[in-house]
């Protein structure tokens, strides 16, 4: 029985130590999850957002919700620095709250390398990573059956933070579509404005 337990003994110190030298575990602190519609999965990312105090990375398919939209700007203003990842379907959308957050002075990148950036992701001071099949939207908070995870876990955050630069280095800063500039990245030429008659000097 001795020799039994000091093999178990020494297994387990094996075990132990060849798990201390492979990729550290990810131990979440906390979990929270959400469910819509009406099931406060917009306040839980609203309040998560109130609360950051060093840099929040989003990407998202759809961004339509106006409070979350707040929030990041409101982060922002708190000296928070906040960057987003759009799909470039939001390039169109109409209401789309890309324009409210370029104008807010958030960095606002479009992901047009896939057929559609599907991701739905919010990261909160290297540590808070809140994710889901939950689309920042009115209607996915009012309507649509999905689901928000607001997880605390550092290593966890590190691996979506490395993914959200991953996707940077391909995405292009946004322009609604129809304007000279996003033409102009297109390669697309811009028409000339064309002055009224009223406008046109006759030289002599």
């Amino acid at each position: 029985m001795p020799k039994l337990r000091c093999a178990w003994s020494i297994a387990l110190g094996a075990t132990l130590l060849l798990a201390g030298c492979g990729p550290q575990a990810s131990i979440p602190q906390g979990i929270q999850v959400f469910f819509s519609p009406g099931g406060g999965a917009t306040d839980a990312v609203v309040n998560a957002l109130d609360q950051a105090t060093n840099n929040v990375l989003v990407q998202a398919y759809s961004f339509t919700s106006a409070p979350i939209a707040k929030a990041l700007v409101d982060a922002q203003r708190r000296g928070v620095k906040v960057q987003v990842i759009l799909d470039h379907s939001q390039q169109t959308e109409k209401y789309s709250e890309a324009d409210f957050l370029k104008n807010s002075g958030i960095p606002t990148l479009i992901d047009a390398q896939h057929a559609i950036a599907h991701n739905k992701i919010i990261i909160i001071d290297d540590a808070i990573v809140l994710t889901g099949s939950f689309n920042f939207t009115k209607a996915a908070e009012e309507h649509n059956a999905e689901n928000l995870l607001v997880i605390n876990d550092p290593i966890l955050a590190q691996k979506y933070i490395e993914n959200w630069h991953a996707h940077e280095k391909h995405s292009e800063a946004y322009e609604r579509e129809g304007t000279p500039a996003a033409m102009k990245s297109e390669g697309r030429n811009p028409k000339p404005e064309r002055r009224p008659k009223s406008e046109i000097r006759i030289l002599h």
